[in-house]
């Protein structure tokens, strides 16, 4: 059965694509999930500051499949985050202190999934420690932090990044970047991006309450919107045409935002996000989230976690052209990001992530949440 599908597959993308497709084709045939562990033997040696949310998990495990060995952890209390990894990585030893991690010279990298107004003052002290840093996001939640953080980068040289996991940590979205750049869709105009959640209060921490701490709707939830609006329309300037978040529907927490959503016009072209926590309990995932990507000569719709027509796994892509309407299988697409992180800590350059293009994301985001428009609807 695998066979056929393989070779349904084949013959589909042979028929339906140009010749730069068909270069992309040949890679995603053939690419294989990587490994949980690196082929050979550790490139790097890093660590994990501040366990405060699950992501820290699947940030170690996108850089150990770069090459990346986990050598230590630090982390202020033994919360449910904290106990859940360890049992993912018990063999690694934890650190007695901050401290410890950064005066250690043999690390090259920190990643973090810290509370997020922590996340930016931590890199900084990683840069300075002459360290690369990779934070969950947001990266930042404060424009006085993003000056900052800019600042120290310019000064260290060293890498920030932001692991954008709805982008680089997709295989549908990696596999639409490798489409759009083949030319499948033509020009993009724009992207269509909606991140719906699931509340379930009662798994939250107390700082996901406060906004301060989380920063915001926008800030938070919305900031792998703008990676894919950036990424997908090519846009290097970009600005907020309007935005706006309110709590519609949740007034025992005073300072969540349960909903907003954005307009955005880029040099590359247009965007518009909608992000919310109204996902149902019911949903067999955390949320339904989709990424449209309009062009000239057709788009591609990639549902991130679930295909609720009744495909399994998530990680669904569809591209509409000239041709027809078709569904492609992304089981097989490589998730290059670890990687080509760890080649940018070795090599000094930027092949994850363009460093303006990280930071720049964040900027709109944090824009976009400081400058909304409140809403009060009544539902």
């Amino acid at each position: 059965m695998k066979a056929m599908r393989q070779a349904r597959r084949r013959e589909f993308l042979k028929s339906s694509m140009t010749a730069a497709g068909l270069a992309w084709t040949a890679r995603a045939i053939s690419a294989q999930e990587a490994p949980a562990k690196p082929a050979g033997p550790p490139r790097i040696k890093f660590a994990a500051i501040g366990l405060d949310h699950g992501h820290i998990t699947g940030q170690c495990r996108a850089v150990i499949r770069g090459g990346g060995e986990l050598v230590s952890w630090y982390a202020k209390e033994d919360t449910d985050v904290v106990k859940s990894f360890m049992k993912s990585f018990p063999e690694v030893k934890r650190a007695k202190s901050e401290q410890e991690i950064l005066d250690d010279k043999s690390i090259a990298l920190v990643a973090s999934a810290g509370i997020a107004n922590e996340r930016a003052p931590l890199g900084v002290r990683v840069m300075k420690a002459g360290k690369d840093y990779m934070s969950d996001k947001p990266g930042l939640t404060t424009l006085e932090q993003l000056a900052e953080v800019r600042k120290v980068q310019k000064e260290t040289k060293r890498i920030y990044s932001i692991d954008y996991s709805e982008r680089l940590e997709n295989k549908a979205s990696v596999a639409a970047g490798e489409l759009v750049k083949a030319g499948a869709i033509g020009k993009v105009i724009q992207t269509l991006g909606t991140g719906p959640h699931k509340m379930t209060p009662q798994t939250r921490p107390s700082w996901f309450f406060k906004k301060e701490q989380y920063g915001g709707i926008l800030t938070d939830i919305a900031s792998h919107q703008f990676d894919q609006f950036l990424f997908f329309t090519g846009s290097t300037k970009a600005e907020v045409v309007a935005s706006q978040v309110g709590n519609v529907h949740h007034p025992q927490y005073p300072e969540l935002e349960d909903f907003g959503d954005v307009m955005l016009r880029g040099n590359g072209g247009a965007g518009y996000i909608r992000v919310d926590w109204f996902t149902p309990e019911s949903f067999p995932v955390f949320g339904d989230g989709r990424l449209t990507i309009l062009g000239t000569d057709g788009f591609i719709e990639i549902r991130k976690n679930i295909d609720i027509g009744g495909r399994e796994r998530g990680s669904h892509l569809f591209l509409v052209d000239k041709k027809g309407t078709r569904y492609i299988d992304t089981n097989n697409q490589e998730l290059p990001y670890g990687r080509l992180l760890v080649d940018d800590v070795l090599n000094r350059t930027e092949t994850a992530m363009p460093q303006e293009h990280c930071l720049l994301a964040m900027e709109l985001a944090v824009k976009a949440e400081k400058n909304a428009q409140r809403i009060n609807l009544t539902l």
